[in-house]
């Protein structure tokens, strides 16, 4: 499997996880503010980290306020922007160096790979915490496991 497939792969897991968990969410008598925040999150660095590659200015803080109604087509905004930044990777675009300011004004440069990485990585840990949120109320969460995706053929 080539980078690219890699990616598209990774970034497919992270639209239907993302979907997932928002459902969780919706369907839950009372889901803690936290994980409406922790969500809102997810989302706002994904976009973040999208306009960072694309060389665009910051849109939204790292922690904007939770809105399930903004969540719903941020989330699919989101999977359309990253579906079409994946389909035009290459080796050498991977490799390229992504220089940006952090969330602390700190200059950095790391490849586009690494950005990717850290991005399908970061909005993972952070379901994993609304997951253990919703559960810590007596909620049932997403299923959202990368292995759950691939084995019931939801991935490319």
């Amino acid at each position: 499997m080539d980078a690219r497939a890699h990616f598209r792969r990774l970034f497919a897991h992270d639209a239907w996880a993302n979907r997932a968990t928002l459902e969780s969410l919706e369907r839950a008598r009372s889901a803690p503010v936290q994980s409406l925040e922790r969500f809102a999150h997810v989302l706002a660095a994904e976009r973040l980290w999208y306009e960072r590659l694309a060389g665009l200015p910051q849109s939204t803080p790292v922690w904007p306020a939770a809105d399930r109604e903004r969540a719903r087509a941020e989330l699919e905004a989101l999977a359309a922007l990253w579906d079409a930044f994946v389909a035009g990777l290459d080796d050498a675009r991977l490799a390229a160096q992504a220089r940006y300011v952090n969330s602390k004004g700190e200059p950095w440069t790391s490849t586009t790979a690494d950005v990717l990485t850290h991005v399908a990585l970061h909005s993972s840990y952070h379901r994993g915490q609304i997951a253990a949120d919703l559960r810590a109320t007596g909620e049932a969460p997403a299923y959202t496991d990368f292995i759950q995706a691939a084995r019931t053929g939801l991935l490319p």
